[in-house]
């Protein structure tokens, strides 16, 4: 009966073991034995970035964190966060809003619909990546199920970014988890003795990496990205994925459109006839592998090198 009931909601079980359980969380010391999830978890979401604040946001918080969710997004980057109001909603809505990749992590049953408010956009979520859970269906949002939840959503990231948080927020429960479990931890700077800047600005002093704009973030993880991790499973309808040395065929037919004369990235994507969303996945990985170089406002060009081809 359950199982029905799990299949006529459209939700997905996934254990650990699976071929498409996440190997982020896989190799958190805690990883839970199942999760539920209702839309896809695809391969190129091992890239992401944990998006985390407070509740009772200010409204510089909101907009700063759109736009650089917005920003991770268009970088190739999928955005993970807890579903929560506030810093956590802003997160999800500018990853969607930029056309992007993005999952919540719940600490209740996919069903039971918490916050109500964001029925709307658990839908959207849905569509653009996954709402995922490890508590079966009807499992109130207890509050001792919150800190579990943080674990997994530290888990799926690279690293974790507290935007806005108070001196005994859950966004520093989720920050210390981060640590525990390797990830690199970020912050954004608040005013001083503000109330919401309390938390941020200690994880700062204990050594959090400091953001201003998307490029803090990228600077970091470019080298904690294996090689390939972008171009495994990470494919347009119709589009190929081949391989040669380590670069799919994708990227390797994107560099023909590029040279020493910087190209933004929706021309590039018209040009080679693929969404901007994909384009910045493959400038991502052609960029890890030392082959474009991107400059300031989206534009890029050959690094000077690319096998076998112009200098």
């Amino acid at each position: 009966m359950e199982l029905k009931n799990l299949a006529d909601r459209r939700i997905q079980i996934i254990c650990l073991g699976d071929e498409d359980y996440p190997s982020n969380l896989s190799e958190i010391p805690d990883p839970p034995a199942v999760l539920f999830s209702t839309g896809r978890i695809e391969p190129r979401d091992l890239v992401s970035i944990a998006v985390v604040g407070s509740r009772s946001a200010s409204p510089a918080g909101l907009l700063f964190t759109s736009r650089l969710c917005s920003d991770l997004v268009l970088s190739g980057v999928t955005v993970v966060s807890g579903f929560a109001l506030g810093i956590d909603s802003a997160a999800h809505r500018g990853a969607i809003r930029a056309g992007g990749r993005t999952l919540a992590v719940l600490g209740c049953g996919l069903d039971v619909g918490y916050p109500s408010v964001n029925e709307d956009l658990g839908r959207e979520i849905a569509g653009s990546g996954a709402l995922l859970t490890e508590f079966p269906l009807g499992t109130p949002p207890l509050p001792g199920h919150f800190p579990a939840r943080n674990r997994i959503i530290s888990g799926l990231s690279l690293g974790v970014l507290v935007v806005e948080a108070a001196e005994k927020s859950g966004s520093l429960i989720t920050a210390r988890l981060a640590l525990e479990q390797g990830r690199e931890v970020f912050a954004v700077p608040g005013m001083a003795q503000g109330c919401r800047s309390a938390g941020v600005n200690r994880l700062l002093k204990q050594g959090a990496k400091l953001v201003e704009d998307v490029e803090d973030v990228l600077a970091e993880i470019r080298p904690l990205i294996r090689t390939g991790v972008l171009c495994a499973g990470q494919r347009e309808e119709g589009a190929s994925t081949v391989e040669h040395g380590g670069l799919c065929s994708e990227g390797m037919g994107l560099i023909r459109f590029l040279d020493q004369d910087p190209k933004h990235i929706d021309q590039l994507a018209h040009e080679a006839k693929i969404s901007v969303q994909r384009a910045a996945a493959l400038l991502l990985e052609l960029e890890l592998q030392g082959l474009v170089a991107q400059l300031p406002g989206k534009y890029f060009i050959c690094s000077g090198r690319q096998r076998g081809g112009k200098r």
